[in-house]
């Protein structure tokens, strides 16, 4: 079966929002006098940043259930994103924030398609 361009822009999304989410949990790790703030941050970032990981891994096999873990990649996306924005002065929140939303959305185009 070929992978179709809207499951390949979702791997795509989700690869950069997972690397995304990795960088901004290791700079939130050295935000030494604001970290009990950014453990939330931080927690969300590594859980995203699996499940987007997880989710391109099932789409690009073309998983039996990869529209289900694609809704599940979006709504976590989204409360990555909704933390990180809480954050968005520091640079590496923002960048997390803005692949997390193109994630989700990307994850929401794919279950249109499906």
């Amino acid at each position: 079966m070929k992978i179709t361009k809207s499951i390949q822009q979702c791997i795509d999304a989700c690869l950069a929002c997972a690397f995304a989410c990795e960088r901004c949990a290791t700079a939130c790790l050295t935000e030494e006098e604001q970290l009990p703030m950014l453990t939330r941050c931080i927690s969300l970032d590594r859980e995203c940043a699996a499940v987007c990981f997880t989710t391109a891994k099932v789409m690009s096999m073309q998983g039996e259930h990869m529209e289900q873990l694609g809704q599940l990649c979006a709504k976590i996306c989204d409360a990555c994103a909704a933390e990180c924005e809480r954050h968005a002065q520091m640079g590496h929140c923002k960048a997390c924030a803005d692949a997390c939303r193109a994630c989700a959305q990307a994850c929401r185009q794919l279950e249109m398609v499906a």
